[in-house]
């Protein structure tokens, strides 16, 4: 079985279905390449991918050893390059909930995002930069 499907729907639109689960999302091109922009681009989905990837990765950290990351908050800004256009740079700001974490925890929390499987698999051209804000 395939992990997901598309229908092309015209005016640059794309219909995604996850085979597994039945949830569908809707793709637009973006204003700046010929789209109205209503809806995620694959490139914002590859930018959004990477966020959620990184936090379920400090929520799979957070879990094994019992620190409480609920509430954690991210935000992702997408700079596109051209020739040949591609997605130069994903810029994520976590935020992370005000709780009394150790050094040690928020070292481990910022190494485990740096490990997610979208991280590793973006081309090495792609600039990726993760901030973590601590609300001490």
């Amino acid at each position: 079985m395939a992990t997901a499907t598309g229908k092309y729907l015209g005016d640059l639109r794309v219909e995604l279905r996850h085979e597994q689960s039945g949830a569908t999302i809707v793709t637009d091109a973006p204003v700046d390449n010929h789209g109205k922009g209503e809806a995620f681009s694959p490139t914002d989905m590859v930018g959004a991918a990477l966020g959620a990837c990184a936090m379920t990765i400090i929520g799979i950290y957070a879990q094994t050893h019992g620190v409480d990351v609920s509430g954690m908050e991210m935000a992702v800004n997408k700079t596109m390059s051209a020739d040949p256009r591609r997605i130069g740079k994903l810029e994520v700001t976590f935020t992370m909930p005000k709780r009394a974490y150790s050094d040690k925890e928020k070292a481990s929390i910022e190494r485990a995002a740096h490990t997610c499987p979208v991280r590793m698999s973006l081309h090495p051209d792609t600039e990726q930069v993760f901030t973590f804000v601590w609300q001490d």
